[in-house]
């Protein structure tokens, strides 16, 4: 299973855009293609979430919620991209990816109305593609005691499989590049059925961005919630707006259309959008856009508390209607029943927090976010709660032997993580390609007498999964690298036989810095922002 990739070298990127250069206009069938500033869409994913579920977990105290429950959960699309075989949380805990998806099409692939797009100032449909801009992994513990969502900026540089000529984009293009392949196959196929094309082809989309975000982060997935742009502002328009509160006067008006003062202040439907889009002029770029994207959601909700919408019948069967227009959700998900849960939890503390990154880069051209994954799955899993592998505290030698078996498609991943673990002062074991036995995702087993350096050798690989196992002869871990794996920058060699990408630094660019985790309990306070 170990092999090549045979693909052709990668198309030209969009250009790099951290100021704020003029962009030109590109053919709609580019999923990577630039969008003059309109494709800050973040924050509007977790509010049209926080819409239907506030908005259920109300109704699910009172009669009209067993009358309703069946004709709302069956009005949903749902999609099977989580996969059978993929992991799953236990214990009760839930693990939801909510993806925030840039298009100007509906579910069939038409064009949104034009009296929307106007109001969003979001073009004439032609322009833009599939990107997942906006990304954000939350963790429910069994006991609800506190919510933890992550944001994960659109721009993280990381390593993707199964899709042709690409090993490596930014995150944010997982979801468009899979889709047109597959589009393009089917076509090839002699598929020309509009809407089957675009049904399979964002299936495959959907699969794919779930897939990359689970390698990147290193915990299971057990269910998403797509919501593309169509709605959002009919629904940020039921709710009557959302209050903000800036650190700083912005004025964004040649792109986004942001130009508000500082401090708090009442944005409409169509000013809401313009706040969350921003993307020039913010003092830490990108992530700065996630901080915004969280102190939306917020204020959604307590705009929705304050509102009355959710004692309103008629205003809830408007937001339910949109909500099935827009939203796609995973396989088996009982939204109605989700939302009860979490309403009957009471008000539940959240803790938003971003995922870090190393610096910011230029790479083909692009603007990217350069990111430890190993350390990205340490994070995630301590903040998520999940048990962190113990490192060695003594100063005794290693004394296991490590065999690594590659079961992902990287060629010479295991030599190297082999070469690297020698150095590093485990035993130099088997390496060689795995088989059905190993599974499809990275794991350690290890066998009698090598726990602790199987504990401690999971850590540094980045919070792998770690079991015992009696096949595994006394001494020895085995190590299985799966398309999920990404060498830790602290074991990457120094030099490689591949030509790398062309990449400039800038010493104008700013240091990333994700900020302090905000910790609020939803639709109680509004936090002030860049």
């Amino acid at each position: 299973m170990n092999g090549d990739n045979a693909f052709p070298p990668p198309p030209r990127r969009e250009t790099a855009r951290r100021g704020p250069q003029r962009v030109g206009k590109h053919a709609a069938t580019d999923p990577r293609a630039p969008r003059r500033g309109r494709a800050r869409r973040a924050g509007l994913i977790m509010a049209r979430m926080l819409v239907a579920t506030t908005a259920l977990a109300v109704l699910a105290g009172t009669g009209l919620a067993w009358s309703a429950k069946q004709d709302f959960d069956s009005g949903f699309t749902h999609s099977t991209a989580l996969g059978e075989d993929a992991p799953r949380s236990g214990g009760g805990a839930v693990n939801i990816l909510l993806i925030g998806l840039d298009t100007r099409k509906d579910l069939n692939g038409n064009d949104l109305p034009k009296e929307v797009l106007d109001q969003l100032h979001a073009g004439d449909g032609t322009e833009g593609g599939y990107n997942a801009n906006s990304l954000i992994l939350l963790h429910i513990p069994a006991d609800k005691s506190k919510v933890v969502a992550f944001s994960i900026p659109r721009d993280n540089y990381v390593p993707v499989t199964g899709i042709p000529g690409y090993q490596q984009i930014k995150i944010k293009e997982a979801y468009g590049l899979k889709k047109a392949a597959v589009q393009a196959k089917l076509i090839d196929q002699g598929e020309k059925d509009p809407v089957v094309l675009e049904r399979r082809g964002r299936e495959a989309g959907r699969a794919s961005i779930v897939t990359t975000v689970r390698n990147l982060v290193g915990v299971p997935i057990d269910r998403f919630a797509e919501i593309s742009l169509a709605g959002f502002y009919d629904l940020a328009t039921a709710v009557g707006g959302v209050d903000v509160c800036l650190n700083h006067a912005v004025d964004d008006s040649e792109f986004s259309g942001a130009s508000f003062p500082a401090g708090r202040q009442h944005l409409d439907g169509s000013q809401a959008l313009a706040f969350v889009r921003q993307r020039h002029g913010l003092l830490n770029g990108d992530l700065d856009r996630t901080h915004r994207q969280q102190a939306f959601l917020t204020s959604v909700a307590k705009s929705l508390k304050d509102s009355g919408t959710l004692t309103n019948l008629s205003q809830l069967t408007e937001l339910m209607d949109v909500a099935h227009r827009d939203v796609v959700l995973s396989d088996g998900w009982n939204l109605f029943d989700f939302a009860r849960d979490m309403g009957s939890a009471g008000s539940v503390p959240v803790e938003f927090r971003t995922l870090p990154v190393v610096r910011y880069d230029v790479i083909d051209g692009q603007d990217v976010n350069i990111v430890d994954p190993a350390a990205i799955k340490r994070e995630v899993r301590a903040a998520f709660g999940q048990e962190v592998p113990a490192t060695t505290t003594t100063a005794s030698p290693l004394t296991s032997v490590v065999d690594v078996h590659n079961v992902g498609t990287e060629k010479g991943q295991a030599a190297a993580l082999s070469a690297a673990l020698t150095s590093r002062g485990y035993g130099a074991g088997l390496i060689g390609n795995g088989d059905s036995s190993d599974g499809q995702y990275s794991a350690i087993t290890y066998g009698l007498g090598a726990a602790d350096d199987a504990r401690a050798l999971a850590e540094l690989l980045g919070g792998l999964p770690v079991s015992a196992s009696p096949s595994i002869e006394d001494g020895r871990i085995k190590v299985a690298l799966g398309a999920d794996f990404t060498m830790p920058t602290e074991l990457s060699p120094t030099t490689s036989t591949t030509t790398p990408p062309t990449t400039t630094t800038s010493g104008s660019m700013p240091l990333p810095d994700q900020g302090k985790p905000l910790s609020t309990n939803i639709g109680d306070t509004i936090p002030c922002v860049n």
